[in-house]
């Protein structure tokens, strides 16, 4: 679909949960960049390939390959330092720590110096820079998930992956994680990997899209060719 070397290649991926085939095939691939959305309604197996990418979950067959590595004998942890980042549904931020130190915490994991990287970070999500020494718990969910996307970011990502990042985001959170993706698209060196229901974030952001239905993708290619019959067909709820 894509003339551009992807960083990110998934290839014939299948995935069964206690013996129900929940993956069919399903390949994909995120250039350095880009936004990639994938899309489908609640159930058709989007969150189970982002866990088959992430190493949370095994596949029974099919090749995941990040920047030419193959992914699928590494554990979570070290495809995370290869490159791969992952803000999961519900964020997952630390609630009893203040911002700064989970934003740290993405630093010390992978075993960074700071450099100037968590300035550079706040620049994107200035918000969070006024937020530093409050607990992460009391923040509302759209700081919450900037502070999950901005302590992602800090371990220095290829691909940087997102699970559902608008649900329950108030409009105006919205807007701004879409402006960073856009300015973060425009470096060019990160590839975005983003599911996500909200048709019109992905519009407004992704660069290409695949859609699934029951495990297998059923439609590909550049945003400006998602059609109102393709979005009937398998998004409308």
């Amino acid at each position: 679909m894509n003339p551009v070397s992807p960083l990110l290649q998934v290839s014939g991926l299948n995935a069964a949960y206690d013996g129900s085939q929940i993956l069919r095939q399903v390949s994909l691939g995120v250039p350095a960049g880009q936004v990639v959305a994938l899309m489908g309604r609640n159930g058709v197996g989007k969150t189970t390939t982002l866990k088959c990418i992430t190493g949370l979950l095994t596949p029974t067959s099919g090749a995941i390959t990040l920047a030419g590595v193959a992914l699928n004998p590494l554990r979570p942890d070290e495809r995370a330092r290869l490159g791969l980042g992952y803000v999961p549904q519900g964020r997952d931020i630390f609630s009893n720590l203040t911002v700064g130190e989970n934003l740290r915490i993405g630093l010390v994991a992978h075993r960074r110096r700071a450099n100037g990287e968590v300035d550079r970070v706040l620049e994107l999500f200035p918000v969070l820079r006024e937020m530093l020494k409050r607990k992460g718990g009391v923040l509302s969910g759209g700081q919450q998930q900037q502070l999950a996307i901005a302590r992602a970011l800090l371990t220095d990502p290829k691909v940087l992956i997102l699970d559902e990042p608008t649900e329950g985001i108030q409009p105006n959170i919205i807007d701004q994680i879409g402006e960073t993706f856009l300015k973060l698209r425009k470096i060019g060196k990160l590839g975005i990997l983003l599911v996500e229901q909200y048709l019109d974030f992905c519009l407004g952001v992704a660069d290409s899209f695949y859609v699934m239905d029951r495990g297998a993708m059923v439609a590909e290619g550049p945003i400006g060719r998602l059609d109102a019959g393709i979005v009937r067909k398998y998004l409308t709820v």
